[in-house]
């Protein structure tokens, strides 16, 4: 081939060549125009199909409830799953709005919103390499999509519509807004199955202090967190976090917010992390938990642990404080029993205590409010007020103190009743001295005179809110399910307050993070069970049980009323008191078993030995020598001759004109538990003050000696006295009571207790033993 051919065929192949390259480029851009076409039409689609964001309503975590005693101390937050406190533009650190604008959004301050060039950058990232979306989104992109859409699906369409928002957002809300309002709401990493939303709780979580305490390398370690919070956890990993720290740190020296000295300094600087515990600390647990219950029940989980509600509550710290602290000095012995005490004001049913000595650690079964124990002689102050409404006068109304041997309640023929440690006294007492000396036999035929089922109607018009089924033994405290301390309390209150019985109130407010307050939690529940009559003549007969009977160790320097309460074997011992301004019960035992306080600081435990001196050492500081008096009752009570089937004088009070209380025994359901012995009235020692008795007394001799004579009470065989100041027993002339002509059988020990449930009560149905 010639040279002149060869040139021809080598320009007829480039110039294939060139219109090949020519055709190829010509597609290519084609095909870029007609895909960039489609692109903008994608966009315009899915931008069309967005929601408005007026339309739209914030889906953020929210804040953790928190719960605040009644002086404003914060007891603590209710657990959540998100932990997040908002903070204003002042309280954040300028050295982390920097950090944050650097390595996330450094353009920031300049973009309305959105960022077009990231947005394409990855949208060629998810064409060309089949790849989720990263590093596209903006600041505010970030806050939309946090506020409203509520998940990071990192696809082109949601990266389109988070830029739609973001332009409309970006429209209303200054760049200080949207910065303080992302800082407050994004994740930055959890700890503990709880994770932080904004930078103070991620503060509180990482360094346990205020976000506003935090220095420059704290700063940019939090800045880094929101990319990846488990990757850059500095607890989990702490060289990954490090290592991000000093990129936010770098790049803050890059676009000039540091110098390069600074950002050198702070690289070199210790993590500086402390594992904090703010949103876990709790104050008295126990009384927290009650009022966390008592908050879902009426809002719903949700709205408590995450709707940002503050809390008010009636707890009194320095109350809280000196029961503790009661508790600690009286049971100080290693194997000492467990003790609860709850007080109320009786002007409001408000919960001014409720302590115990478990830790909340240990258990989380709150003793006095959950805890469903045997009442035992304390459940008596709730006979006699059924007694006194009756019209029942307990001066003149008597009842021989014997053992009471199977048979003599007709319908329940095992029912078995005795005095303190089956010893039978054998002689004629009134309804007074029958409450000092805490007597069962007379207390059982009382009941049975005036018939178990008032007593129970009586019982829940006072305030127990427990199951009672009328058993003969419930007048002595021997119930099915048992009470709590708190139950107690407010049958206490009822005679303290004149007779209203008062719902319990844990909390007095709740306000809602739009300001909204729920008052209605304070908003007193009062319904007169008891007149004003009824309960300053108990108030008279429990003061003296406090200077002569069981509960002389509860004795304080000021006005005190009380009844004791021991249960069968000594398994729980209760002091229940009052004051014209306080209700306060004291329960000791075992929880969750039936243990005997058989040998507990070298005595056999009923209520009035060292329950009482829990009463005592608690109420003393609590009072302070701020006495004040039980007002006398500006109505008098009226009496009815009472003739009951047991007692052993069936006298009217002279002048009397109403008609006779008949007594009744009525046929009660099966099953009924055995009684116990009863308590004794406790020598008194342990005691200062005026009302006190003597300090440095002796110990008591032990649960077994008869007890003393009340001064009133009528020696076996002889015509029964009233108590001072009482009316006489019959009118003038009359014959005395007559003395049983026989003597009972010789006393058994009382029946075992059946195996607790849990909190130590009788199983249902079984008949549980009743008290002392």
């Amino acid at each position: 081939m010639s040279h002149q051919a060869r040139r021809r065929r080598l320009r007829h192949n480039r110039s294939g060549v060139s219109r090949m390259l020519f055709v190829g480029f010509g597609a290519l851009a084609a095909t870029f125009v007609v895909g960039t076409a489609g692109v903008v039409i994608y966009v315009f689609a899915v931008a069309a199909s967005a929601p408005k964001l007026s339309s739209l309503r914030p889906v953020v975590g929210g804040s953790p409830s928190v719960v605040l005693a009644a002086d404003g101390t914060r007891l603590g937050f209710i657990q959540s799953d998100a932990l997040r406190s908002p903070v204003s533009w002042s309280e954040i650190p300028r050295t982390l709005a920097n950090a944050t604008v650097a390595i996330e959004d450094q353009r920031f301050y300049h973009n309305d919103g959105i960022d077009l060039t990231g947005i394409l950058r990855s949208a060629i990232n998810d064409v060309v390499h089949g790849q989720t979306l990263q590093g596209a989104s903006t600041i505010t992109m970030q806050l939309v999509r946090n506020l409203y859409l509520g998940n990071d699906l990192r696809t082109l369409k949601q990266k389109i519509t988070e830029a739609k928002l973001a332009l409309e957002y970006n429209k209303a809300h200054t760049k200080r807004s949207i910065l303080t309002s992302y800082l407050n709401t994004i994740p930055y990493g959890t700890l503990g199955g709880q994770t932080a939303l904004g930078v103070q709780a991620a503060s509180r979580m990482f360094f346990d202090e205020p976000v506003s305490h935090i220095d420059l390398p704290q700063a940019a370690l939090l800045a880094g967190l929101p990319q990846a919070p488990s990757e850059y956890n500095p607890f989990l990993d702490p060289a990954a976090a490090r290592q991000r720290r000093n990129e936010v740190l770098e790049k803050m020296a890059q676009l000039h917010y540091i110098g390069a000295a600074e950002a050198a300094q702070a690289k070199a600087a210790p993590l500086e992390i402390r594992r904090g515990y703010y949103y876990s600390q709790r104050r008295e647990s126990f009384f927290f938990e009650y009022v966390r219950q008592q908050l879902t029940r009426r809002y719903g989980a949700r709205t408590v642990e995450q709707g940002g509600l503050t809390v008010y509550t009636t707890i009194n710290l320095h109350m809280q404080a000196l029961a503790r602290k009661a508790i600690a000095n009286v049971l100080n012995e290693p194997g000492d029993p467990a003790s609860a005490v709850v007080t109320l004001d009786p002007h409001s049913g408000d919960i001014e205590a409720m302590a115990e000595s478990q830790r909340y650690g240990e258990s989380q079964y709150n003793l006095a409010a959950q805890g469903h124990r045997q009442a035992g002689s304390t459940f008596k102050a709730i006979d006699l007020a059924e007694a006194l409404s009756r019209g029942v006068d307990p001066n003149s109304t008597y009842y021989v103190s014997h053992t009471l041997s199977p048979g003599w309640l007709p319908a329940y023929p095992e029912y078995e009743v005795k005095t303190f440690e089956n010893t039978s006294l054998n002689r004629s007492m009134n309804l007074v001295d029958a409450t000092l000396q805490s007597d069962n036999t007379v207390y059982a035929q009382l009941a049975a005179d005036l018939g178990e089922p008032t007593i129970t109607q009586m019982a829940h018009a006072m305030g127990v809110e427990a199951e009672l089924h009328s058993y003969p033994s419930e007048a002595l405290g021997g119930l099915t399910v048992g009470v709590s301390p708190l139950e107690m309390a407010v049958v206490y209150s009822t005679l303290a307050n004149g007779g209203f019985r008062d719902k319990p109130i844990a909390i007095t407010k709740v306000v809602f993070p739009d300001g909204h307050t729920d008052t209605s939690w304070s908003r007193p529940h009062r319904v007169r069970v008891l007149s004003e009559a009824v309960t300053a003549e108990e108030t008279k007969i429990l003061e003296d049980n406090v200077h002569s009977g069981t509960a002389v160790r509860s004795a304080i320097s000021c006005p005190t009323a009380a009844k004791t309460g021991t249960t069968s074997n000594l398994v729980d011992a209760w002091l229940d008191g009052y004051t014209p301004n306080f209700s306060t019960v004291v329960w000791m035992g075992y929880p969750n078993k039936n243990v005997p306080m058989t040998d507990v600081h070298g005595e056999p435990q009923q209520g009035g030995y060292l329950p009482a001196e829990i009463w005592h050492a608690y109420m003393e500081p609590v009072l302070a020598g701020n006495c004040v008096p039980f007002a006398p009752s500006k109505e008098a009570i009226k009496y009815r001759p009472f003739n009951g089937k047991y007692s052993s004088t069936g006298s009217a009070t002279a002048n009397s004109t109403a008609p006779a209380v008949t007594g009744t025994a009525p046929g009660f359901a099966t099953g009924a538990p055995v009684a116990p012995p009863e308590e004794a009235p406790p020598p008194a020692h342990h005691h200062g003050g005026g009302a006190s008795p003597t300090p440095g007394a002796g110990p008591p001799t032990g649960g077994g000696s008869t007890p003393p004579s009340t001064p009133g009470a009528a020696p076996p065989g002889s015509t029964p006295q009233s108590s001072p100041g009482a009316t006489p027993p019959s009118t003038p002339g009359s014959p005395p009571p007559q003395q049983p002509s026989t003597t009972p059988p010789a006393a058994s020990p009382p029946p075992a207790s059946p195996p607790p449930t849990p909190g130590g009560n009788p199983a249902p149905g079984a008949g549980g033993a009743p008290p002392h």
